[in-house]
Formats: structure tokens, C-alpha cells, sequence
């Protein structure tokens, strides 16, 4: 049951109905009709937008038309008032038994309330982390994935079939560098001395196991063999190592994907897939042999004085066109970034969100390009950059640590914190904000840490629930008790406020997954996790505002059912933020 969108619906209908009425030619565009919550609670529970948008259809002053229109709203079920404020604005009050038939909804559909059909199935592909398979996940790495694999959840939920990807960065220089510094932990592992480890080469402690593996795999026989035949050999041991740790880190947090792309299949198959998408681009005539200007200003990475093969990245909205070889005739990183995603498109993806890190904002003009040609204007791309995260304890910059040599390491913070305060703080701020995520706040149990205050929200909703059976022996609360609850005698400000923000939920969930932004169900749980609070403690006050009225059974019952809603709804948007929902707490 969606409040919103059952009367956006009746909103339209009233609409063409008074076009009909005032013999309005042409058809109207209804999409610009909005019914949202107002601003402020005392204009009532429903703001309508239509004669502001419509007026100029209707020739007629948005105010007259907003008078004309409110007469037909007030005649629609469940409406108690129509206001008109403004130029032309309509604000609607509904009768509260409306919003109580929202908990029965709630016990119905339990888990599945506020499950949207607004995906229609559509194939999304989610590529997040993918890190350089190079040393342990940092905490920068670990808010990409707890975003990605949230987004994933709520597109999940919202009806989407979506597919969990990570790009595996196997090939270039720096996993030959990464190959170099294992098989200097292969040497020392064998008892050569290897000193201070050298400028450029990888020098944390990770990289000691995977020198001992390859030292009792092979002895000594590396040693003898020239560069060309061992780097294959240490590489791919190292890489598959990297990646079990990362898999194992990322495992820490409950992520998991569907897919794990290597960058070098793109390249090495039986069909180079990078110089196939350059010849389809060059058919397409995206693709010219051409000298780009002088960069102005900072000087560019990619820039070359010299004849190359560019993408006429201009023409799909980028700054400059790009090249896709380099001057010693391998490809560039962008071209195969371009063949990796006609990859996605080729299998059926339709949306293609990529999570990337902050720095590579600058990178999202050409990728969008990119796209834009490859999928003719059928495949969108959503690129989600992740700022930075500031490691704190008790306010002080957190240091180093010596496993990874020049960073922290994710895995350290989720062994010290836990899972769920490391996934929900990641999505407690935008992911285009910088977080400060304090290692000692948010442990702390206090309504000052968000994910203590929120899952304690539900516990303490379970813990009432608890009560209720063990006060009132004979109550029923399962589901059919529930239902046939007299939800009318709830009739306290502050139990209908929680019962309207229990029906936003559904919108909330439509909204946060259109825009890709699963940090709204944080910040949607924290509010109701609050206005629950709130009114426990109310009742502390004022006794006849308890849940539990021994004296009245029936009372009880209502207040059961609006307490069941709740731990109902805190319990989805959890499992969406991929943050356990607890039954009690100590």
C-alpha cells in the first residue's frame, strides 16, 4: 500500500475529469502531477502540485484552477479537507482511519511491505570495489562496497534483476609490480637477504605468505628462470591470492558478488574484445586517426604530440576527444574500459551503475561518452563516486597500520567495530560527502550513534512485543490477532505520526532506488527509529501513553499492531542496508 501513488492516481483521474468538464483540447501530460508529504505538518498530509503545472493547459490562473480542482479532490474518499495555499497549491488532510489500514497492510505483507514493482524487471548491472587485486581492502574500498552492495539490495526491492559485479584489475604495470614484490617474499622466504624493501615495489607484510607458498610450490627453481618465464608463473599466484583476501575481507561485511570480470580476458581470449570494439567503433565512424591540441591549463595524463587512434569522445558530450592506443601500440586503460562495458551491454544490461572512488571523478565524462555511443542511447550509465573516509578514534586521526604498510586496512576496522556499524555509518552521510567514521562513537551505545539508536529501535519494539505476551497472557499477536485489532483507538498525535512515516515507506523505497541512493533508507530508519523513542518515553511521562495498559486488553492490542509495524519496517530497511535487525540488546 503506497498513500502516495493510490492518490497521485485518484489526482489524475479528478484531473481528467475537470478537463473533460471545462472542454479542454489536447491530451494533458500527468506525469508532472506530484503528491508528496508537505513541508511542514501543519499544512496537512498530502501536497499536490497539479494546477502549478497544469495551469497553462487549463488557460487559467493556477490559483482558479487549484480552487476549481479542490472542489473534486474533496469529494474523493478517505479526504477530510482540501486546502488551497498560495498561488496554487493544494494541501489535502486525510481521515486518520486511512492511515491506520497501512498497519493491517503491514501485517500482511510483513517483510514484503514497501516491495516496489517499479524495476519491471529491468537488468541492472552494479560494478563496485573492484580494487586493484595489488594488497588488503583499505576503508575507502570498504565504503564503495558497502555502498554498491546496498544499492544492489534496493534495487533488489524495488524489482530490479540485478547482477553484483566486480572488475578485476589484472593486467597493466601494476600487477607486475605486484608480481615483483611477491618474488621478493619468495627470495626472503627461501633465506635470501632482501634488506629494506625497494622504492616502487608493494611493502606490506600480506605479501610475506604468498613468498612462502610460492617458495614450497617451486624451492629454488624460480630463481634460475629469466623474467619472462617466472613473472607469468609469480603474477597469477599472486593475483589469485590478492583476490582470496579481498574475497575474504569483503566476506566480513556479508558482500558478495555475482560476478568476478578479469580485465586481461578482454585481451587474451581466443577474440582480443578491446580491438574488436575499437573496429566496431571505428565502423560506427567514432573511431579517427588524429593529433590532439595542447592541453590548456593543468597539464592531461593521455595527451600525446603524435598521430594516434582517438574516440571522438566530443561528440558524446567529453571535453576532448581520447586516445585508445598508446605510442608503444598497447591500449590505453580507456580502451579497455570501453570494451569492458560493451561487454555488459552485449550481455543485456540495460543500466550500468559503476561505484567508483572520488579520484576518479574526472574520468566520468569519458566513460559517459563511451557509453553513449556504445549502447545508441539505450543504455544509461550512473557512475557514484565515493569520497573520502577519515579514520578517527575519539576524534584523533587513526595510524597507520603495519600489515598494510601505508594505510588501514578494512578488514582491521570491521574486526575491531563489527559488521553493522561499519555498514550502516557508510551509508549514514551521501556517498558524494567526506565521512569521518570514529572507530570509539560507533561502538558507543547512546542515541549519538546512529546504528546503536536504530537497531535498539527494533529491539526495543521485540522487547514490548515480549512484554505484551507475558502482561496479557491471552493477547493474541499473531498475525490474524493483529489484523483484527481495533487500530481505530489510536488516537495520540504521536501514534499517528509514526503511522504516517510507516506509510512513507513505500515511496521511500520507489525514490531511494530511482535515484540510486540506498543513504535515504538510512536516514528514513533513523527518523522512525526516533519518533519511536520519542514516544516510549512519552510514555514514561504519561502513563496512559504506555504500551502495555494492563487495565485495557483491547488498547493494547491496537498498540501492538502499530508496534509490529514498526519493527516490521525497521527490520526491511536493515536487511536492505545489509545491517542486522537484533530481537534485544545488552
Amino acid at each position: 500500500m503506497n498513500p502516495f501513488a493510490l492518490f497521485a492516481d485518484r489526482v489524475r483521474a479528478a484531473v481528467t475529469a475537470l478537463a473533460a468538464e471545462s472542454g479542454v483540447a489536447g491530451a494533458l501530460d500527468l506525469s508532472k502531477i506530484a503528491v508528496e508529504p508537505p513541508r511542514e505538518e501543519a499544512h496537512g498530509d498530502l501536497a499536490v502540485n497539479a494546477a502549478m503545472v497544469l495551469a497553462r493547459d487549463f488557460k487559467a490562473k493556477p490559483r482558479e484552477l487549484a480552487e476549481r480542482l479542490a472542489k473534486k479532490l474533496g469529494e474523493l474518499p478517505d479526504v477530510k479537507k482540501v486546502e488551497v495555499a498560495g498561488p496554487g497549491f493544494i494541501n489535502i488532510s486525510l481521515d486518520p482511519a486511512f492511515w491506520l489500514r497501512v498497519l493491517g497492510a503491514i501485517i500482511d505483507t510483513g517483510a514484503d511491505f514497501g516491495r516496489a514493482a517499479i524495476g519491471k524487471g529491468e537488468r541492472v548491472n552494479v560494478e563496485y570495489v573492484s580494487a586493484n587485486p595489488t594488497g588488503p581492502m583499505h576503508v575507502g574500498h570498504g565504503r564503495g562496497a558497502v555502498f554498491g552492495d546496498a544499492l544492489a539490495n534496493l534495487l533488489a526491492f524495488a524489482g530490479y534483476d540485478v547482477t553484483r559485479e566486480y572488475y578485476v584489475n589484472d593486467a597493466g604495470a601494476q600487477v607486475d609490480v605486484l608480481a615483483r614484490s611477491a618474488f621478493l617474499r619468495y627470495r626472503e622466504a627461501l633465506g635470501d637477504k632482501i634488506g629494506e624493501i625497494p622504492e616502487g615495489l608493494y611493502p606490506g607484510d600480506y605479501l610475506i605468505p604468498v613468498g612462502k607458498a610460492l617458495a614450497e610450490q617451486h624451492g629454488r627453481d624460480l630463481l634460475q628462470k629469466p623474467d619472462e618465464v617466472w613473472l607469468p608463473v609469480v603474477r597469477a599466484a599472486a593475483i589469485d591470492a590478492m583476490m582470496d583476501m579481498i574475497r575474504d575481507d569483503l566476506e566480513s561485511l556479508a558482500i558478495r558478488h555475482d560476478v568476478f570480470f578479469s580485465e586481461r580476458s578482454l585481451s587474451s581470449g581466443a577474440v582480443d574484445k578491446v580491438a574488436a570494439t575499437i573496429e566496431d567503433l571505428r565502423k560506427a565512424g567514432h573511431i579517427y586517426e588524429g593529433r590532439l591540441p595542447p592541453p590548456k591549463g593543468a597539464p592531461v595524463e593521455d595527451w600525446e604530440d603524435r598521430e594516434q587512434t582517438l574516440f571522438r569522445a566530443t561528440d558524446f558530450g567529453d571535453d576532448v576527444d581520447r586516445p585508445l592506443m598508446k605510442s608503444d601500440g598497447s591500449y590505453t586503460y580507456f580502451a579497455a574500459d570501453i570494451a569492458y562495458h560493451r561487454d555488459k551491454i552485449e550481455r543485456g544490461f540495460t543500466t550500468l551503475i559503476d561505484v567508483w572512488g572520488a579520484d576518479h571523478g574526472g574520468y566520468v565524462k569519458r566513460m559517459s561518452a563511451a557509453v553513449a555511443a556504445l549502447g545508441g542511447g539505450k543504455v544509461t550509465l550512473d557512475v557514484k563516486l565515493c569520497q573520502l573516509v577519515r579514520l578517527l578514534r575519539a576524534g584523533e586521526p587513526v595510524k597507520m597500520s603495519k600489515r598494510a604498510g601505508d594505510f588501514v586496512t578494512l578488514r582491521e576496522v570491521v574486526d575491531e567495530v563489527g559488521k553493522d556499524p561499519v555498514r550502516f555509518m557508510m551509508l549514514f552521510r551521501k556517498n558524494d560527502a567526506t565521512l569521518d567514521f570514529d572507530l570509539a562513537k560507533v561502538i558507543e551505545q547512546s542515541r549519538e550513534n546512529p546504528v546503536f539508536y536504530v537497531q535498539y529501535a527494533h529491539a526495543r519494539a521485540k522487547s514490548v512485543l515480549r512484554n505484551m505476551a507475558e502482561a496479557l497472557p491471552g493477547l493474541d499477536l499473531s498475525p490474524s490477532g493483529l489484523r483484527s485489532a481495533p487500530v481505530e483507538r489510536l488516537t495520540d498525535e504521536g501514534e499517528l505520526r509514526m503511522v504516517k512515516r510507516l506509510a512513507q515507506w513505500p515511496r521511500l523505497v520507489e525514490q531511494a532506488a530511482a535515484a540510486h541512493e540506498p543513504h535515504r533508507i538510512a536516514f528514513f530508519l533513523h527518523e522512525l527509529a526516533s519518533e519511536f523513542h520519542t514516544h516510549w518515553n512519552r510514555g514514561n511521562d504519561l502513563p496512559y501513553l504506555r504500551f502495555i495498559m494492563p487495565d485495557d486488553s483491547i488498547l493494547t492490542l491496537a498498540r501492538a499492531a502499530l508496534v509490529h509495524g514498526v519493527a516490521a519496517v525497521l527490520a526491511s530497511g536493515l536487511a536492505i542496508l545489509g545491517v542486522r535487525a537484533p530481537e534485544e540488546m545488552r
